[in-house]
């Protein structure tokens, strides 16, 4: 077995053992009795509307926050390193910077002009 395997196998092995031991342990210790309260979802003390058949339709905000998020996070991936090394890249990697923020701007503006930053 390689030398780098060794390490992994003993991660996933903790891993299942953790799993294993929560599951037993919450079957355990937890409740033996059921009520209606407690089978009900938990929805912050506001009654949950009925939904039609299907789920209905969800509005585009929903969906144009977590690709806000999205594009955050990958800018802060690929800008971060290029930081760090920016002395290194000298004019290309700046001009390259420059592109890469240009398209995140065009989700931006595509995020805004779509309502997605108003909040009702």
């Amino acid at each position: 077995m390689n030398n780098v395997a060794i390490p992994i196998l003993a991660l996933g092995l903790i891993a299942g053992a953790f799993a294993v031991f929560s599951v037993a342990i919450a079957s355990i210790t937890g409740p033996k009795r059921y009520n209606r309260a407690r089978v009900d979802a938990y929805e912050c003390g506001i009654e949950p509307t009925p939904q039609p058949m299907g789920g209905g339709r969800i509005p585009v905000k929903y969906y144009l926050t977590a690709m806000l998020f999205i594009v955050f996070d990958i800018e802060i991936v690929f800008l971060y390193p290029w930081a760090v090394s920016f002395d290194s890249l000298g004019i290309f990697g700046l001009f390259e910077m420059f592109l890469f923020s240009a398209s995140v701007l065009v989700v931006y503006a595509y995020v805004w002009r779509r309502g997605g930053l108003e909040w009702d």
